[in-house]
């Protein structure tokens, strides 16, 4: 491993140069429920616990699914999660979707 600012080899892993003072570690992203502006059908509560739990929005809809067809109590916390949770902001969703680059798709003849 090898410091970043000052190029200092160590053996283990620390987290912190003694030579500079660099943090030799990425502090932890932040991670919080929000409502999705991009993975939404209805609300963006269930694209919004897909990304958070790190599962295929599609999935979580399906569970929502069941729970509201044999449970009956999935859309109350459908209506709850969606009073509740706030939308992802401009800028979270930015960075969440990368942005499309190349041509146009060519036209069919």
């Amino acid at each position: 491993m090898f410091c970043p600012r000052c190029g200092r080899e160590y053996s283990d892993r620390v987290n912190f140069c003694c030579q500079c003072g660099a943090a030799m570690f990425a502090p932890p992203a932040e991670h919080k429920l929000r409502r999705s502006r991009h993975d939404k059908k209805i609300a963006g509560v269930c694209g919004g616990f897909g990304e958070y739990l790190g599962v295929d929005p599609t999935l979580v809809r399906l569970i929502w699914l069941v729970a509201v067809v044999f449970g009956g109590t999935g859309l109350l916390a459908y209506l709850i999660a969606w009073i509740v949770m706030p939308e992802e902001t401009l800028a979270e969703t930015k960075a969440a979707v990368p942005a499309q680059t190349g041509a146009a798709p060519a036209a069919s003849r």
